[in-house]
């Protein structure tokens, strides 16, 4: 790969170039604010795919005094041939020049040999001081690309787009917070055009970041489906001696194994969702979702939860079959085929029963407390009973990475998650729908998934994360 190249975001203040910057860098740690001055000093992020720069924006501050500027440079040019150095001149020559020191770091990297991307707020009217920074900009002779980045409900993009186009080569709407990540790749697109140099390099770049958003989502798939196969198999136990038995009651005792039954539930779904956060590298989310209490709207454990999340009987009617006919193929198997499919049959009769009539009620897990043996006395809570329960972290769990994969590193909204109003699942393909349900059965029976089922589960988990996509798409 060929130098990566490095852009200047540029403009007045206050207009989205950090956002810009913060989107384009999948940085959520650039301040945002709506005060000017939020940048002060130039800042250079690269993205970095695998340790390989793909390219590097540059924060700059806003234009403070752009018509004194460009009386200056024009001033102290003699024809059109000498604008770029006159520019250089400039910013050499008011280094430390407290009334220019915002043009200074603008400028810097422009005639370091930066391309220029300039943001303007599409929902503000074109004014002469917008001009002056345009030709300034100009004048430097470095390739150029303009934003329209509209911030306020006004909408002046076809004046700005009119006015820009006599003075960049590319001009774009981009929502800097909203933009689909097939906005991003355009834009990169864009960039290569303005530079022969950097058409390959950019090309790589759109190259390298769409195989990072297949892994980032592979790898979810993975992250969920691990957290799925510990919280379906998860049990609490306690040993007590019998001087500690003495001092708690059952009743007692068993409630302190469901509190923490619930809480390490509660805890490894957070996990769950930070570890999905930072593969995405956002690292600084704020939720608007309740908090995680008993009994709260938006609780693990709420019935609002169960209503939302939890899949219909005929949904697990056709999931349980499947389940049930791979018990029912061991029958077939031990009767060396005698049974002529008719274990595998029984099998599926039976798994699809259980989940027809019991599949309405989310089960708690089995509590056993034993009696005192040789000074001993164990209990224990769990595993869950009832495989709704999977089926809810599943819903919750993709819900959560769609909002986080479709979300810009500027945004700085809390994260809102929303309950769906309709069951995505109901589009699952029946394989998948099986293979889910049968690693669910698997483990909280306690029973490890070998290589090849988890490999089928991480696929089916994958399959309903494209079925959510879909969804969501009809919904708008």
């Amino acid at each position: 790969m060929t130098s990566a190249p490095t852009f200047a975001v540029v403009g007045h203040p206050n207009k989205g170039k950090s956002s810009v910057v913060a989107t384009l860098s999948q940085n959520d740690g650039i301040a945002v604010a709506l005060e000017p001055g939020t940048t002060r000093k130039r800042q250079a992020y690269p993205l970095s795919v695998d340790g390989r720069i793909l390219y590097t924006l540059v924060d700059t501050p806003g234009f403070q005094r752009p018509r004194r500027v460009l009386e200056w440079l024009e001033a102290h040019s003699i024809s059109a041939s000498d604008h770029a150095e006159t520019v250089r001149s400039f910013v050499t020559q008011h280094q430390g020049d407290g009334r220019f020191t915002d043009e200074c770091e603008l400028l810097k990297p422009l005639v370091e040999g930066a391309g220029i991307i300039y943001v303007v707020d599409g929902s503000v009217p074109y004014s002469a001081e917008h001009e002056a920074e345009m030709t300034i900009l100009r004048w430097t002779g470095r390739p150029s690309l303009a934003l329209i980045n509209s911030i306020g409900a006004d909408d002046y993009s076809d004046i700005w787009q009119a006015a820009l186009g006599q003075f960049f080569q590319v001009v774009r709407k981009f929502d800097a917070v909203r933009a689909p990540f097939e906005q991003h790749l355009g834009l990169l697109r864009a960039f290569g055009q303005l530079e022969p140099d950097w058409e390959h390099p950019l090309e790589q770049a759109t190259h390298f970041l769409s195989e990072q958003r297949q892994y980032r989502r592979q790898q979810s798939a993975a992250l969920i489906a691990g957290a799925l196969e510990d919280m379906m198999s998860f049990r609490e136990k306690r040993t007590l001696t019998s001087g500690q038995a003495a001092d708690v009651s059952d009743g007692s005792l068993a409630r302190q194994l469901r509190q923490s039954w619930y809480r390490h539930q509660r805890q490894r779904e957070q996990a769950l969702r930070v570890a999905i956060e930072h593969l995405y590298q956002h690292q600084r989310i704020h939720r608007q979702e309740a908090e995680l209490e008993w009994h709260s709207k938006h609780d693990l454990f709420s019935e609002d939860s169960r209503r939302t999340w939890a899949v219909s009987k005929r949904y697990l009617a056709t999931a349980g079959f499947g389940a049930g006919a791979v018990s029912g193929a061991g029958i077939d198997a031990l009767t060396l085929g005698h049974s002529l499919g008719t274990g595998a049959l029984v099998g599926g009769l039976i798994g699809a029963a259980g989940s027809y009539f019991y599949g309405d009620r989310l089960m708690l897990p089995a509590l056993n407390i034993g009696v005192l043996k040789d000074g001993l006395k164990t209990a224990t809570f769990g595993p869950v009973q009832d495989s709704q329960f999977g089926y809810v972290v599943l819903g919750r769990a993709v819900d959560h990475w769609w909002h986080i994969s479709q979300r810009n590193h500027a945004g700085r909204g809390f994260l809102d998650l929303e309950p769906a109003d309709h069951h995505w699942l109901e589009s699952l393909d029946k394989k998948s729908r099986q293979d889910i349900q049968q690693a669910f059965d698997k483990r909280r029976k306690g029973r490890p998934l070998d290589d090849r089922q988890r490999r089928k589960f991480i696929a089916a988990i994958g399959q309903s994360m494209a079925a959510y996509d879909e969804w969501r798409l009809n919904q708008t």
